[in-house]
């Protein structure tokens, strides 16, 4: 008989022997499951209510426990029951469950099967900041199954680390070059996307409390990941050209200051999901700090960063959400027109049914039309004249739920007006015949109207002229053998702001195409002298057309 067998079969004794000694197992009545020893945990530990009553009443219930799926029916249980039956109320007011993770292939992971990377080879290959992201930003934080791949993990690299650290390997080659320091430059920013990037550092500061107040891990990780793409692939690339004036100009100062401020509050509100990478920029940046003395010595020494809701500027917040709708829609059209963005074209019309947006939007207008390069940008509330917006019932949603019912409705959602689909746009809902639909109850569907070069999205609209002249592409040419010198300048490893001297041999219609850009070609690439002679160097076909280049350091 086994000793488990003593309960089954009502036994008070066993007898045993070992190396010919014999004894004897006793049954004891008063065993309990061992889930209640950990559910006793927060009376045990502190040996109340013999002692330390006040320490207890102070920290019960537990602001919150955490443990995987597996604890529902044992420690969660049992903390429960017993707090409820001692104290007539729970033992914790959060509870973060944590999901199990699993192997790619969706079976246990197993040491015998090899289906896993042991997390010490994929720290020291991808760092352990990647691990952790992956594993806060997954659905493990929600209590659901994790299938581990590695290929998550260097995603995190990609995605969040390598940005990160980019933006501020930018700020610091610059900030070497000209000395900055952050104490001894204030200024108040006037640009635009100075206010709009602190903005959103606020509102990102402000989501951030919010969603860690209530536990909701899951919400935080892709927020901040949203703001390091705001601030890397918008807000650095759409302001580089402030960092390359050579005068230390107001503007410049302002930059300069946004862009230590933003990176400063981000490490620090990184620091608890990627506390290495955090540590090393938030030192890396006290050399800009100036006065250290009021600088904590650790990224994690320092108070997590409140909101200043002064800095907020909503609307100006939506409006570049919708400037970068129009540049991606931009893109898009280019590619479908197969023209690059270095040709330039006429017109862009930016397309709302709210004046008051289009004119938040032009404020941005610069940039907008830098980034498609486009010589002029017009604004129009009149969206019927460039898009024909139509809408289809969601069918298989839809018939589900109302059965026979379902052709009335069909009907009504095919007649609506484009009035009624922008507001189900807007609002993500809307009511007809007294029924309530959301935007996955009904498609919404735009198509450019016949002679236009239209292109739309839930958000804005955008119509661009898309003819070509000989001028448009001659400038285009311009902008080709601008970005083969920078990329020559990068290879034979000259400084940013090294003066050059370029001797150039072209065929006939590029070389006319250069000629008619030759101050705007030696601005842009820091050229002293810029001269059509033999060259041999650096060959290049630009379009169809043979380039070759010696660019040499120049003196001056």
């Amino acid at each position: 008989m086994r000793i488990d067998d003593l309960h089954r079969e009502n036994v008070d004794e066993l007898t045993f022997t070992i190396d010919g000694e014999e004894g004897t197992y006793h049954r004891v009545d008063e065993v309990l499951d061992c889930w209640f020893e950990s559910g006793s945990m927060p009376y045990a530990q502190l040996h109340y209510p013999f002692e330390n009553q006040t320490l207890f009443e102070a920290g019960f219930p537990a602001e919150y426990i955490a443990e995987g799926l597996d604890q529902t029916r044992g420690w969660f249980y049992t903390l429960l029951v017993l707090s409820t039956a001692l104290f007539d109320k729970p033992a914790f007011r959060n509870v973060i469950v944590n999901g199990i993770v699993m192997a790619e292939d969706g079976k246990k992971m197993s040491k015998r099967l090899q289906n896993y990377t042991p997390p010490d080879i994929l720290m020291e290959e991808y760092g352990a900041d990647a691990l952790r992201l992956y594993l806060i930003n997954s659905g493990l934080v929600k209590a659901e199954e994790q299938r581990f791949a590695d290929a998550g993990v260097k995603d995190m690299v990609r995605r969040a680390l390598l940005p990160w650290y980019n933006s501020f390997k930018f700020l610091a080659t610059y900030a070497e070059i000209d000395h900055w320091k952050a104490d001894t430059h204030h200024v108040k920013p006037e640009n635009i996307t100075d206010q709009w990037i602190l903005s959103r550092l606020q509102s990102l500061k402000a989501n951030v409390a919010r969603e860690m107040a209530e536990y909701k891990l899951y919400n935080v990780v892709p927020a901040l990941f949203e703001f390091i793409e705001d601030l890397t692939n918008w807000y650095i690339r759409l302001n580089r050209s402030r960092f390359w004036v050579e005068e230390m100009t107001a503007d410049k100062h302002a930059a300069y200051q946004t862009l230590y401020t933003t990176l400063n509050e981000l490490t620090i509100c990184m620091a608890p999901f990627a506390p290495f990478l955090a540590e090393h920029i938030y030192q890396a940046l006290g050399q800009f700090a100036g006065d250290t003395a009021t600088r904590h010595k650790s990224v994690h020494l320092c108070h997590y960063p409140h909101a200043e809701s002064d800095l907020i500027q909503p609307v100006l917040e939506q409006a570049v959400s919708r400037m970068q709708n129009i540049i991606l829609l931009g893109r898009q059209k280019r590619e479908q027109v197969k023209i690059k963005t270095k040709i330039p074209l006429s017109t862009l019309t930016v397309i709302h049914e709210s004046q008051d947006m289009l004119d938040e939007i032009s404020r941005l207008e610069d940039y907008i039309a830098g980034e498609l390069n486009v010589k002029s940008v017009v604004y129009t509330t009149e969206e019927d004249q460039y898009i024909n917006l139509f809408a289809k019932p969601n069918s298989p949603v839809l018939g589900k739920r109302f059965g026979k019912a379902f052709n009335q409705y069909r009907m009504a959602i095919q007649d609506l007006d484009a009035k009624a689909l922008n507001q189900l746009q807007e609002d993500g809902s809307l009511v007809i015949d007294g029924e309530s639909f959301s935007t996955d109850d009904i498609l919404v569907f735009r198509e450019a109207k016949e002679g236009t070069q239209a292109l739309s999205n839930r958000f804005i609209s955008i119509d661009m002229d898309c003819e070509l002249n000989d001028d448009l592409i001659d400038e285009g040419l311009a902008r080709e053998v601008i970005n083969r010198i920078q990329k020559t300048r990068k290879d034979i490893g000259l400084n940013v702001t090294d003066r050059i001297s370029i001797t150039y041999n072209a065929d006939e219609r590029l070389a006319s195409a250069i000629e008619k850009h030759r101050d705007y070609i030696a601005g842009e690439t820091l050229c002293n002298t810029f001269t059509a002679a033999s060259a041999s160097t650096h060959s290049f076909d630009v379009d169809g057309n043979a380039l070759t280049l010696d660019i040499q350091k120049s003196d001056n």
